[in-house]
């Protein structure tokens, strides 16, 4: 089992990290694999709407995007941590995930995400961590992705990642996400050795609000 730890910092090794990085440890400590993908400090197009991705499966943009579905779709569950940018995720980080989660329900039917556990965390200096918070977790609603919780919001405070190893409590929040992970994920795994079938799924039915 291993879960994918994606970083929407633009700074590579910055507080955002440091969040993941406990994760990553106490997953290591339940037994548990984990790989943290930087989606980098380099500008990342937003999705146009160009419909390409029902018909190859991947986006039009063959950018980090692409490059990171394969690891997507090899993953077990997922947690998505981004700082705070006026009080929303990163711009880099939200393009990444309308373009990704997109072309994966156009493509794939979901494949990707389909009833895997996810996450979300976010730091802050101050605020604006649980419009984060609560954007972030709305990409795995859709999804239909059961959403892992800690005892409090997925969040952590500080302006340096030293700053943010003396939030006490936003790192015992990141470590109680990752045991509630890795429960979930073994559960998961006791449910398919003992042939517990997967919800009934049906065509998704489209209905706008507006008729002629």
């Amino acid at each position: 089992m291993k879960v994918l730890l994606v970083n929407g910092s633009p700074h590579k090794n910055g507080c955002t990290y440091t969040a993941l990085d406990e994760i990553a440890g106490t997953l290591a400590d339940e037994g548990i694999d984990s790989e943290i993908y930087w989606v980098g400090a380099q500008p990342v197009a937003g999705c146009i709407g160009c419909g390409n991705c029902a018909k190859t499966g991947e986006c039009v943009f063959d950018d980090v995007v692409n490059a990171c579905r394969e690891k997507a779709r090899a993953a077990d569950a997922f947690v998505f941590g981004s700082p705070v940018h006026y009080a929303a995720a990163s711009g880099a980080l939200t393009s990444f995930m309308d373009r990704l989660f997109y072309s994966e329900a156009c493509g794939n039917g979901g494949g990707a995400f389909y009833l895997k556990p996810a996450a979300a965390i976010c730091s802050a200096r101050r605020a604006g961590t649980t419009a984060t918070f609560d954007q972030l977790n709305k990409y795995f609603a859709i999804s239909q992705m059961p959403i892992v919780s800690s005892r409090y919001w997925n969040m952590v405070h500080g302006k340096t990642p030293d700053q943010v190893k003396k939030d006490a409590e936003g790192m015992q929040c990141m470590r109680m996400l990752a045991r509630n992970m890795a429960y979930l994920l073994k559960c998961k795994a006791a449910a398919e050795k003992a042939d517990v079938p997967l919800p009934k799924r049906e065509k998704t039915e489209y209905t706008n609000f507006i008729r002629d």
